[in-house]
C-alpha cells in the first residue's frame, strides 16, 4: 500500500485543488442569469431545433479507430510498470500482445470499412 500512497496523494490534492478554484470562481463571478445563458448547448453550438438528427457513420467508425488504441493503453501501463523487474519472457510475451491486439483490431476495423472515411467514401460501409 505504501507504493500507491503518493498517487493517493497527487489525486486528492487535483481534487482539493479543482475543488478550491470551483469555490472560488463561484462565490467571486457574476451571477447574472438570462435566458440565452441558461439554454443548453452542446460542443459550444447553440441548439438550433428540437429534432433528432442523424448521425453519419463515419462517427463510429472513428470510434472503432480510438478503441483498439484505448484498449491497448490500458494493458501497456500495468505492463510497463512490472516488466522492469520480469525477465525476458514476459517482455516478449508482452510485446506479442501488442503486436496481436493492434493487429488484429486494425484487421477489424479494415474489414467493417473503417479506413474507407479517410479516403471520402463512406457510403460503402458494411
Amino acid at each position: 500500500m505504501v507504493e500507491y500512497l503518493p498517487i493517493i496523494i497527487g489525486v486528492g490534492l487535483a481534487f482539493i485543488v479543482a475543488g478550491i478554484i470551483m469555490l472560488i470562481s463561484w462565490l467571486m463571478g457574476p451571477k447574472r442569469p438570462y435566458r440565452t445563458k441558461l439554454t443548453p448547448y452542446e460542443s459550444g453550438m447553440p441548439i438550433l431545433d428540437a429534432s433528432r438528427k442523424r448521425i453519419p457513420v463515419a462517427f463510429f467508425l472513428i470510434a472503432l479507430d480510438f478503441v483498439v488504441f484505448d484498449v491497448e493503453s490500458a494493458f501497456l501501463f500495468p505492463w510497463a510498470l512490472t516488466v522492469r523487474n520480469s525477465g525476458t519472457t514476459e517482455f516478449i510475451s508482452g510485446i506479442t500482445f501488442i503486436v496481436v491486439a493492434v493487429v488484429v483490431g486494425y484487421l477489424y476495423v479494415y474489414l467493417k470499412g473503417g479506413f474507407d472515411i479517410y479516403k471520402g467514401n463512406s457510403e460503402n460501409v458494411k
